[in-house]
């Protein structure tokens, strides 16, 4: 039998810390929207240019058709859904790290008029171009 010399108040300590670094990871990957509808929002990246904005979303898995891009005030809202794999169906899920089921993502703007000048979905990233009008 091994006799531990270490305080167990600090192993308690180191507990909680990486308990709550685990949290804060699963925060900044997996933010809930609202508590009316169970979503996730996909990360982004955003460009800006003189003439408009590069809008970069992470969508792996999302199929062209489960996308929905809409202006809403000053934001612009990417929206829909991540269905599992049909091939998943009756397998037992032993770990499910990329989120699933309805996302959005909210991207403010500033004041001004834009059109989508360009979509489209390659290597699971959303590219959206904005032209300021």
């Amino acid at each position: 039998m091994s006799h531990r010399s270490e305080n167990p108040f600090s192993m308690w300590a180191e507990a909680c810390a990486l308990i709550e670094r685990a949290e804060r990871l699963h925060r900044a990957f997996f933010q809930p929207i609202g508590a009316a509808s169970p979503a996730w929002e996909p990360p982004m990246d955003l460009f800006e240019a003189q003439d408009g904005f590069l809008i970069v979303v992470a969508l792996p898995g999302v199929h062209p058709a489960q996308i929905q891009l809409l202006f809403d005030g000053t934001d612009l809202i990417v929206a829909g859904e991540r269905r599992l794999p049909a091939e998943s169906a009756g397998l037992a899920l032993r770990r499910l790290e990329i989120p699933a089921g309805r996302f959005e993502r909210r991207i403010p703007l500033p004041p001004g008029r834009f059109d989508v000048a360009e979509q489209r979905l390659a290597d699971g990233c959303l590219t959206v171009i904005l032209r300021r009008l």
